[in-house]
This record gives structure tokens, C-alpha cells and sequence, in this order.
């Protein structure tokens, strides 16, 4: 049987490597070994199909985990090799004389045999992950009124869609294509792993199974592009910043054409005059010294545009707060308040005849100054 591949020698990084040296790694190993750098050499291919298969499980943290419980037990190893059915005995069972539990046998996750351990790390579910639609994140900025009572805000969302020069196909228009050699059209390719296949895309065709005489000019080759996605999205009232809104099927495309979904997390401008805490709402007004002494009565705008009448009553001092009921937020059958302070502004010049009143009221009122 085979000997099994260490992923680790593989991309030259030690067992503890972390995630960012592993991928430092593996960029600079393709970029040295990858198809298009070096058209002619079929070590470079194979170097590159081999340094791609082991990214592909260590870049991963769930099978990378899988990778090294099995290779703890001797699975990826010289003579640690075991097949479905059966052990080899001395090797697979503990040690010498077949003693201890066989590899099928241990309890690696909740799988099954030494094969659905296999099938669950490099099997069928690598196709289902390329076909799967992937979730695009974006960030919007909304309005403070519109986060407090919600609405419709557009947004505009980069996405990737089949490129409409070549329709996905990654040929420019009049060239030929020809079936893939090195995966006979089937656009993946299978690396041997003692008794089993792994299968990956082919990185010749890049998956399509199919090579042009002339890569088209739009996508590079790709069969996909970079595009803008325009949509107008609701906000609930009350939304928060930091708060996420799932919308489903207007995300990127899977290679299966299934639009994934599209997770948009909000940001809330400032206010000018409104500041929020919970579901209450702040906000402050100025009056003017006369109008705290003696008392008065003010409009005050609430959050919905309109504006209640709120009475002063004499003597207010600056900084006292008044609640207005109900005129806050309102989220999940709750409502908050709308809560004033009061500034009291002082006028910085008077003219002679109204600073003399001032004094003497001053020294009527028994006021130092």
C-alpha cells in the first residue's frame, strides 16, 4: 500500500504551525509551483495538485483537527496505513501482536469506520462546499430617525456574477474549447490516499472540465466578475448599531448558480439634536434666564418631526430633565420617552439701561454680584 502523505513536510511548516503560517506558506509554494508559472512542467503540476491538498485540510481548523487524530494513530504514516474491514496486524491495532483498538474502531467525532472518517474529510462535502452560495457582509451607515423609527435605505453591494462576455464558460468569444487532459473533462482530479481518492478541482481547468484556446478578456479566464448590486433594504425600528438583518438569495453565487445571502450589519449617524439610551431619547433646549426664572412654556420637536408643548415651570435651574411620555423609541411592543434638559443661556452683553435694572433687581432679590 501507498505511503500516506504528512501535509506538514508537504508545505514545510512545523505541527504547531499557526493558520497565518500556513497560509504564508502555501502562497509561496503555489505561487512557485502554480500551472500558469510553469506551462511546461508536469513535476511543477503535480507539486502544485500536492502543496493544494495539503492546504486544503490544515487550512482547515475541523479537519485539520480530523487530520491529526488520525495521524496521531498512525494513519498518514509510513506502515500506520489501514483500510476498511480489516487491520494490519501489528500496526493498526495498538501494537505488536494486534493488541488495543483498531483504528476503524476509535471514536474520532461522532464517525463512523476508518471510510466515513475519509468520506467526512475529503469526500463529497468538497463539492458541496464549492457549490454551496456564499454570504456577502456589508456595512451600512444609516440615519439616526431612520435606525429610531425605521425605513427603506439603498445600499449598493459588491457581488460576484458569471461574466456576461463569456457567460461563465472563462473563453473569449470565436475561441475553441478543448476537454481538459489532465481531468479528461470531468474538472476534478483524484490524489491517492492508500486505499482511497480524494477529489479536488482540477487546477488546470480550474473545475470547468474544459480549456480554451483563448481565455476571455472580460474575467481573465475566470468566468466570473466583480459587480455592483443595487437594492433598497427595509430597517426595523429601533435598530441598534452593530445590529445584523439577514436577506436571503442576494449574496455571491455558488458554482451550483444558488445565490447565497446577503447579512447586512448597520451603523447609526450621530444626531444633532437627538441622542439615544436604551429605547429614551435625549435631547437638550436653551432658555433664556427670564424665561427660567419666571417660568414659560416651549416647543420641542419629537422624534417623528412634530413638536409637543412643554411648560417650564419658574425657577428652573439649568440641567433639570423633563420626561415626555411616549415619545422615544418604540421596539417590541415597548416604547421609551423622549427626555429634555434644560440650558439656561445667559446674554453676554447688556446694554446700560438693562444692566442698570439688573443691578437693582439684584439688590432687591438680596443677589451678590
Amino acid at each position: 500500500m501507498a505511503q500516506q502523505k504528512d501535509y506538514y513536510r508537504v508545505l514545510g511548516v512545523a505541527e504547531a504551525a499557526t493558520a497565518d503560517e500556513i497560509k504564508k506558506a502555501y502562497r509561496r509554494l503555489a505561487k512557485k509551483y502554480h500551472p500558469d508559472t510553469n506551462p511546461n512542467s508536469k513535476a511543477a503540476g503535480e507539486k502544485f495538485k500536492e502543496i493544494s491538498e495539503a492546504y486544503a485540510i490544515l487550512a482547515d481548523a475541523g479537519k485539520r483537527k480530523q487530520y491529526d487524530r488520525l495521524r496521531k494513530f498512525g494513519a498518514f504514516m509510513p506502515g500506520g496505513a489501514s483500510r476498511p474491514g480489516g487491520a494490519r496486524p501489528g500496526t493498526a491495532r495498538g501494537g505488536p501482536g494486534g493488541a488495543g483498538p483498531a483504528l476503524e474502531d476509535l471514536d474520532l467525532g461522532g464517525f463512523g469506520g476508518l471510510g466515513d472518517i475519509f468520506s467526512s474529510i475529503f469526500g463529497e462535502g468538497r463539492k458541496e462546499e464549492k457549490e454551496r452560495a456564499e454570504a456577502v457582509e456589508t456595512v451600512v451607515t444609516i440615519p439616526f430617525r431612520v435606525a429610531a423609527l425605521g425605513g427603506k435605505v439603498p445600499i449598493v453591494v459588491p457581488v460576484t456574477e458569471s461574466c456576461s462576455t463569456c457567460h461563465g464558460s472563462g473563453a473569449a468569444p470565436g475561441s475553441q474549447l478543448a476537454t481538459c487532459e489532465e481531468c479528461r473533462g470531468s474538472g476534478q482530479v483524484s490524489f491517492g490516499y492508500g486505499g482511497f481518492a480524494v477529489k479536488r478541482p482540477c487546477p488546470k481547468c480550474r473545475g470547468k472540465g474544459r480549456i480554451a484556446s483563448q481565455r476571455c478578456g472580460t474575467c481573465q479566464g475566470g468566468g466570473e466578475v466583480r459587480a455592483e448590486r443595487r437594492l433598497m433594504i427595509e430597517v426595523p425600528p429601533g435598530t441598534d448599531a452593530g445590529t445584523r438583518i439577514r436577506l436571503k438569495g442576494q449574496g455571491a453565487r455558488g458554482s451550483g448558480g444558488q445565490a447565497g445571502d446577503l447579512l447586512v450589519a448597520f451603523q447609526v449617524e450621530p444626531d444633532r439634536f437627538f441622542t439615544r439610551e436604551g429605547l429614551d431619547v435625549h435631547c437638550q433646549i436653551p432658555v433664556n434666564v427670564a424665561q427660567a426664572v419666571l417660568g414659560t412654556k416651549i416647543k420641542v420637536r419629537t422624534l417623528d418631526g412634530k413638536h409637543v408643548v412643554l411648560r417650564i415651570p419658574p425657577g428652573t435651574q439649568p440641567g433639570r430633565t423633563f420626561r415626555i411620555k411616549g415619545q422615544g423609541i418604540e421596539k417590541g411592543g415597548a416604547r421609551g420617552d423622549q427626555l429634555v434638559e434644560v440650558g439656561v443661556e445667559v446674554p453676554s452683553r447688556l446694554s446700560p439701561e438693562a444692566e442698570e435694572k439688573l443691578r437693582a433687581f439684584a439688590e432687591a432679590a438680596g443677589l451678590k454680584f
